[in-house]
């Protein structure tokens, strides 16, 4: 079957491409212009303006600069100025979507208690990448991921990256290993003849 695919807040386009490569009627949706080189697959703007626009699926990125616990030192702040209930808000759009099959990702942050633990938590050397990234995911008509390529390297690389303009965009960047792990077992491929190990 092929599957109108919306990917909510993500200008890389690597899960965008990812199901477009399996045939997929697939768009990424961000307010920054994309990075991914394929500008006729990207909608720049708000995606809450775009949830009704007849997806039949769903994975979302939402920010969570002001959600995940790795910023808990700042969370007072956050909740004094009002950004932590706007993340919690967006996060929950996404969430509640009139969109059969979703699946919202982000680090482990306040939503575990704020809405529901996730369903899954995933590693990126759980999907041929050695290195660590908690990834907690919580789905809506979608099974869990299973395992792709399970590899021995452990390596806290996205956790020791050096401040620079470019690493909250650097640090959000899915790994390809996961993303065509969720086209395949989420979408699967709608060539008959192509294989996807």
């Amino acid at each position: 079957m092929k599957y109108r695919v919306l990917l909510a807040c993500e200008e890389s386009q690597v899960v965008c491409k990812a199901f477009r490569f399996l045939g997929h009627d697939a768009y990424s949706c961000d307010l920054l212009s994309c990075s991914g080189g394929k500008p006729e697959w990207h909608i720049q703007d708000d995606v809450l303006k775009h949830l009704d626009d007849g997806w039949d699926m769903m994975i979302a990125f939402p920010p969570c600069t002001h959600i995940a616990v790795s910023g808990a030192w700042l969370f007072k702040r956050k909740r004094a100025d009002g950004s932590q209930q706007r993340a919690v808000d967006f996060f929950m759009s996404l969430v509640n979507a009139p969109i059969d099959k979703i699946a919202v990702e982000n680090p482990v942050s306040i939503m575990s208690t704020v809405y529901r633990k996730p369903d899954q938590i995933i590693q990126p050397w759980q999907y041929g990448h050695g290195e660590t990234k908690r990834t907690c995911l919580w789905l809506k008509n979608l099974p869990l991921l299973k395992s792709t390529n399970i590899v021995e390297g452990r390596k806290q690389r996205i956790w020791k990256m050096s401040p620079s303009p470019e690493r909250s965009r650097l640090r959000g960047l899915t790994y390809s290993g996961i993303a065509l792990a969720m086209a395949c077992q989420w979408g699967g491929s709608v060539y008959s003849n192509k294989l996807i190990l």
